[in-house]
């Protein structure tokens, strides 16, 4: 037993001697021995900050692609330079055309980043059959190509392709004058 003790003594010793021998002058460490930095050098907290803004900079180069706007911080993201960056690719005078047009149905969700307008059953003004709304806007240009429109009955089931087609004309009518009240200013 007290010869086990002694062995582990001088394996923990000659080996403490080997690690200190391992390192560089400028500290202690095994880094010294493979040519580079000592793993446990100490460093003055500049050099300490100095190195992590390096090692964050050279991640941050690594994830650039050209074309992106280079970012040092989260709170970049938030700058007024970058706050174009998040957008949607909703024509915003079809979003609001289809809500007036289509104002007399209750909405249930609406997800502008997607473009997608789900109502509920409602009657027309002057109207006796309840239908629903799904629209759909694909695209930011005014076009008659970005929305579809696709209606139901209560009880019929889909409406037919010439009413569809009046809703989609209504809508994109009124996205016209939204446009044109808003060139005026």
């Amino acid at each position: 037993m007290n010869k086990s003790r002694v062995f582990n003594a001088l394996i923990l010793a000659g080996s403490t001697a080997v690690l200190a021998a391992c390192g560089s002058s400028a500290g202690s460490g095994l880094g010294g021995m493979f040519g580079g930095k000592p793993l446990f050098a100490r460093q003055s907290p500049a050099e300490k900050r100095a190195q992590e803004q390096e090692d964050m900079a050279r991640s941050l180069d690594e994830d650039w692609a050209p074309g992106q706007t280079k970012r040092n911080t989260v709170w970049d993201l938030f700058s007024a330079k970058n706050a174009g960056d998040v957008g949607t690719n909703v024509n915003r005078y079809l979003w609001n055309a289809s809500l007036d047009t289509l104002s007399f149905l209750p909405v249930e969700t609406v997800d502008p980043f997607t473009g997608v307008i789900a109502t509920g059953y409602g009657t027309p003004p002057g109207g006796g059959r309840a239908y629903r709304a799904t629209i759909y806007i694909s695209d930011p240009a005014l076009d008659a190509r970005s929305l579809k429109v696709a209606l139901q009955t209560r009880g019929g089931g889909p409406v037919s392709a010439a009413v569809a087609s009046q809703v989609e004309d209504a809508i994109l009518t009124r996205a016209r004058q939204l446009r044109t009240r808003d060139s005026r200013f």
